[in-house]
């Protein structure tokens, strides 16, 4: 009954309302759906509003379209002999199956679609309900297009060297770019959208999904994406798409590397939007497009140098040849080389230091050390480079080497080192001109005052030597007395160079200095004004040079004198005019002293009076 002054609602009215709230009710997507011969396809299944237990039956059905009207049992949730016999064989082969996702539903499954499956699919629910409301079953319509679907390797011309196999193998050289191109087409009535990706596999691997590494694809709505380890390189623009025309796709991977190598293949799937507005896969195929293979810089650089060893007297030039080999690619845009040679002293560890070098760009340089001589770095052939030293120096004894590097360009202008290779040690040998050194340094006059001039002389000796030898001498002092100068090393006091010009240091007093030579092979140092702080232990060091055609010097020669110490000295005025000076102070405090408590004490009488 209602409520007082309520109106009873119409019979028909509440017959409306329970079926509107409770109806059973079977979904199944949206058709009609097309598909293509020999492919896969699922088809959802499930059901709404219904009474009874969780877990409901679903039963497949199909109407084809030559007999509308008679219906095909495919498969059941509940009885395993339902299928007809036109769908048995393939049901019990698992081609054709229903999988449940839940209680209330399930997916059709045809693994390999054929011809014949096209048609109208009923998705019937076998009631539980108390009462018969509502729909017990859906209908959605499959078409299934005949697959017309082409992919192929597209020749783009050569890139490398091609062997004529099929697939084709192809080689680059690290650096170079390796470019791929791939057809694909599809005259499929419907408006599909293509895909098409490339793919690599690693060499002599099996071709699957799960082996394919995905380089870079165009996708069904055009855009461009790359493969995890790719996405870096398709940023910065090495890696590139692009569609030309209406079937011919091209990717160019630039800037070769080792772990490029492999099988690449092209992957063209085709698209079609179902009418729910999804996207579904309906076809798929894929051709290998070439074996790739990568020839990396470092399997193929190499270095020799020439001629054999050699033996040199000082000032003759010295020249060396580095020659780089190997199947490399000419220097341009994709790779580029420096050469260099490098010195180390006999018997020294490492490669040693670097002497001259020829950059990427062809800019000559010169090593630390060797710098204000005339030496060159050039390329003389194409692959032939040439050191030549204007004038040796026995300092340039040694081993030499040739270390020569290969460079391929990365990610826009960048450099990217690929490759380096050294040569044997080539041994250079350059006679010494055995000069043999000898100096005495002495104070001039023994003992030295302090306000005096302290002169300081150093006599050379040589033996032995070419003609034109030149000398040179520095001074040096050194303090030990000192504490805070225990550690230090010797200070440069001053010197004259073998051109003859002074050169000055730090005098520890700070006072002038003058250096000047006073016979042809006698040296002399004046310290003027001596204070205390001059005081130490100095010696002479002198050295032999040789200056060669190209007006480079070279030393042939050294040695050290004795030790000569300075004490500045005192006066003996200056020491009893301390003791005076001291005295008068005295006297002069203790009488102002007197003076002053005599005076202070008669004052006190006179005020008393």
């Amino acid at each position: 009954m209602g409520a007082p002054g309520s109106t009873p609602l119409p019979p028909l009215l509440l017959l409306m309302l329970g079926v509107g709230c409770c109806a059973r009710q079977v979904l199944v997507p949206q058709g009609p759906l097309y598909r293509v011969a020999g492919t896969a396809i699922s088809i959802s299944c499930n059901v709404t509003d219904y009474e009874g237990p969780s877990q409901q039956d679903f039963e497949w059905f199909l109407y084809r379209p030559e007999n509308p009207d008679a219906s095909v049992g495919i498969v059941s949730t509940r009885d395993t002999g339902f299928s007809y016999a036109v769908f048995r064989p393939r049901v019990a082969a698992g081609e054709v199956r229903v999988q449940r996702v839940r209680g209330d539903a399930a997916v059709l499954t045809i693994a390999r679609l054929q011809a014949q499956d096209a048609g109208v699919y009923e998705c019937y629910t076998p009631s539980t309900d108390a009462r018969f409301l509502g729909s017990y079953s859906g209908k959605v319509e499959l078409r299934v297009l005949p697959d017309v679907l082409q992919v192929s390797a597209a020749s783009l011309g050569p890139r490398g060297r091609q062997m004529p196999t099929s697939p084709s193998r192809l080689t680059v050289h690290e650096g170079q770019e390796l470019a791929l191109g791939c057809l694909a087409r599809t005259s499929t009535q419907q408006h599909t959208h293509l895909a098409v990706s490339f793919g690599r596999a690693l060499p002599e691997a099996p071709v699957g999904r799960a082996t394919l590494q995905e380089v870079v694809g165009l996708r069904p709505d055009l855009a461009v994406e790359a493969g995890a380890p790719y996405a870096e390189r398709l940023a910065a623009g090495e890696l590139r798409l692009a569609k030309e025309g209406a079937e011919r796709f091209r990717m160019v991977l630039g800037g070769a590397q080792a772990e490029d190598a492999g099988t690449y293949h092209c992957t063209a799937a085709e698209w079609i939007q179902d009418p729910d507005g999804s996207w579904a896969q309906i076809a798929e195929k894929r051709a290998a497009l070439a074996h790739v293979d990568v020839q990396t810089l470092s399997s193929q650089l190499a270095v020799a140098v020439g001629p054999g060893e050699r033996r040199i007297g000082p000032g003759e030039p010295l020249e060396l040849l580095c020659n780089v080999s190997g199947a490399l690619p000419p220097p341009g845009h994709h790779a580029t080389y420096s050469v260099g040679w490098e010195m180390a002293p006999a018997g020294a560890p490492g490669p040693g230091r670097l002497v001259a070098q020829l950059d990427t760009e062809g800019v000559g340089s010169l090593g630390s050390g060797y710098e204000g001589r005339h030496i060159a770095m050039e390329k003389v052939a194409s692959r032939t480079y040439r050191l030549r030293m204007e004038a040796a120096q026995p300092g340039d004894s040694g081993t030499y080497r040739c270390l020569a590097k290969a460079y391929v360009r990365g990610s826009g202008v960048r450099l990217r080192e690929a490759a380096s290779a050294r040569s044997r040690p080539l041994p250079v040998h350059v006679r010494e001109e055995g000069v043999v050194l000898e100096a005495v340094a002495w104070l001039a006059g023994g003992a030295v005052y302090r306000g005096e001039t302290a002169s300081l002389l150093c006599n050379i000796s040589v033996r032995g030597g070419p003609a034109g030898l030149r000398l040179a001498t520095s001074w040096w002092v050194e303090r030990p007395e000192d504490p805070e100068l225990s550690s230090a090393p010797a200070q440069l006091v001053g010197g004259m160079g073998q051109d003859g010009v002074a050169k000055l240091g730090v005098r520890p007093g700070g006072g002038p200095v003058s250096v000047e030579l006073v016979g042809p092979r006698s040296h002399r140092l004046r310290l003027h004004s001596l204070g205390p702080e001059d005081e130490g232990i100095y010696h002479c060091t002198p050295s032999a040079w040789v200056q060669h055609a190209d007006y480079s010097w070279y030393q042939v020669g050294s040695a050290r004198s004795g030790p000569v110490t300075v004490y500045p000295y005192l006066h003996a005025r200056d020491t009893l005019l301390m003791p005076l000076l001291v005295g008068a102070a005295v006297a002069l405090v203790t009488g102002a002293a007197i003076l002053s408590t005599i005076t202070c004490c008669f004052m006190k009488r006179l005020r008393k009076r």
